[in-house]
């Protein structure tokens, strides 16, 4: 398995990855086929997100498939060019298989080069595998957003998470 920045030529692969993430798992933000792509658009995007110096997306690769990303959101304002919001997502059958660790490695290694201090994202709370991965990294829990998501008809609260670098 690779692991490496996402390139403008994952456009549609990265896309038909986030498909395939978001029906196979209930806690991803975005439900099958909610998310509506067009190529270029999302290659403007990504051209977008590799330029700047604050935000980066990473994939898991295994032989010609991406199997798992990483995205890391910054800002430009000042005054939060030093945290990093993160969305990871990995193909049901590569779960627990070192995927998200690979990812989340290859991440701290782009934040320390950018002095990024603060890494954070949002769980839902009965996700466990999410939830053992990030604390296993060494993210804490910092609070708890109520009713965050409405999963199958039931509301479902969110850890809100970060890691300081």
């Amino acid at each position: 398995m690779k692991i490496r920045e996402i390139q403008v030529a994952d456009a549609e692969a990265f896309s038909s990855l986030r498909n395939t993430v978001d029906a196979e798992s209930q806690y991803m933000l975005f439900e099958a086929d909610e998310r509506k792509y067009d190529v270029e658009q999302e290659k403007k995007k990504l051209q977008s997100m590799l330029k700047s110096e604050t935000s980066t997306i990473y994939v898991a690769q295994q032989d010609d498939e991406l199997v798992g990303y990483l995205v890391a959101i910054g800002s430009d304002a000042k005054k939060k060019q030093h945290a990093v919001y993160l969305v990871i997502g990995v193909l049901e059958k590569y779960r627990g298989t070192g995927v998200g660790t690979a990812l989340f490695s290859t991440l701290e290694e782009w934040a320390n080069e950018r002095s990024i201090h603060r890494i954070e994202l949002t769980v839902a709370t009965p996700n466990e595998g999410g939830l053992a991965l990030y604390k296993k990294f060494g993210f804490e829990v910092e609070g708890l957003k109520r009713h965050s998501l409405l999963i199958d008809g039931e509301y479902v609260d969110e850890y809100y998470m970060s890691k300081l670098l």
